[in-house]
């Protein structure tokens, strides 16, 4: 089967189901693993933000979203050459890939046959079912299940290392400029790691706030995971926040690769949040997250 992945965490969820030869396709922003880039066909292309600030970011986004503009380019003529078999691709958010409705109406147009799946997961359950939805299409139902245990497995062992202990209350901010709220599945994550998730949307779309709406929540950490950002950028981020928190940790966390891709790594996620919220109770891995204030 010839796989062609339109989000990078599909990328990493063929990759987890041993489909890494199988894959064709991918976006310019499917980075783990780094053979994802360098070997596969980019299909799907956007404009290279990393010397723009958060807000010139946000500023980009909304001027294009408020033109009706996409934000990304998908390199017709390059996926109809792959002829793939099945296309993975997304509707939950305009921001974070390409609508499988676009992708639907460009298959159309160039005469390709191929299926496409829409990975749209709300909860962390939710991330959990689309890996077994991936493998049912790909005919590693099997592995999925395997997979999908151990994952299960890791989230009961962080669950029993913090039993009984008192939860803080977690602020996950997913953007600084304007500041976001944490959406979706990252309010499960907080709770999984032991925590209670305040300022947040569960099952919603992460929305902007206020720097004074945070602080009214109380919260005991901050924690900054910024979407499109590895621990570096978190790491810059979060020192422009410490100050509005003076009295409270503030810590960055590698976002892409453990709080807003939902992938499996998003357990490695719950097991870093669980590090820094509960010392001692589940071992630090180094390279996770980076506590600033």
């Amino acid at each position: 089967m010839r796989l062609v992945s339109m989000l990078p965490s599909a990328t990493e969820i063929v990759y987890a189901l041993g489909l890494g030869d199988d894959l064709v396709g991918v976006t310019f922003e499917c980075d783990e693993p780094a053979a994802a880039r360098s070997e596969k066909t980019i299909v799907v292309g956007g404009r290279d933000t990393r010397e723009l600030t958060p807000g010139e970011i946000d500023a980009y986004v909304r001027e294009r979203m408020a033109a009706g503009e996409d934000l990304y380019t998908l390199h017709a003529g390059a996926l109809a050459a792959l002829d793939p078999d099945l296309i993975i691709t997304q509707d939950l958010c305009q921001v974070c890939a390409l609508p499988s409705g676009q992708v639907d109406d460009a298959l159309a147009y160039l005469g390709c046959r191929a299926d496409v799946v829409s990975l749209d997961p709300r909860s962390l359950d939710d991330v959990l079912a689309t890996i077994t939805e991936v493998g049912g299409r790909t005919g590693t139902g099997d592995r999925a299940a395997r997979l999908v245990a151990g994952l299960r497995g890791r989230l009961a062992a962080v669950a029993a290392a913090v039993a009984g202990r008192p939860r803080p209350r977690v602020a996950v901010v997913e953007w600084v400029d304007p500041p976001f709220t944490a959406g979706h599945w990252v309010p499960d994550l907080v709770h999984a790691a032991g925590g209670i998730a305040v300022s947040a949307r569960p099952g919603r779309p992460s929305e902007p706030t206020s720097w004074a709406e945070i602080a009214a929540e109380r919260p005991d950490v901050v924690v900054v995971a910024p979407c499109g950002f590895h621990l570096d950028g978190a790491t810059e981020q979060a020192s422009l926040v410490a100050h509005r928190f003076p009295d409270r940790p503030v810590w960055a966390i590698d976002g892409d690769a453990l709080v807003v891709r939902p992938g499996p790594r998003l357990v490695d996620g719950v097991e870093a949040l669980a590090a820094i919220l509960h010392p001692g109770a589940v071992p630090v891995v180094p390279g996770r997250s980076l506590r600033i204030g």
